[in-house]
């Protein structure tokens, strides 16, 4: 897997999310994912949505994937200033 799979992957389960996700060596990934499915969600939901949009891969393909998962409103939040 590449990082544009598993971001279209993620899109598929989450349909209003924006993922970005990155890495050196295609087997250790970095997600960003911003999706309005996160609200009213802990941060351990949040990061269940985003292993379940990618099933069996995590482990296998994908050997380690850090995720960092953010409503809409909370990534404006972030990145005013």
């Amino acid at each position: 897997m590449n990082s544009k799979e598993i971001a279209a992957a993620i899109r598929a389960r989450l349909p209003s999310a924006e993922a970005r996700v990155t890495s050196d060596d295609d087997t250790h990934f970095a997600a960003v994912v911003i999706a309005r499915e996160f609200g009213g969600k802990r941060p351990l939901e949040r990061h269940r949505l985003v292993y379940e949009a990618l099933g069996g891969r995590v482990g296998r393909e994908i050997h380690a994937l850090s995720i960092e998962a953010y409503t809409p409103q909370e990534w404006a939040a972030r990145n005013q200033g």
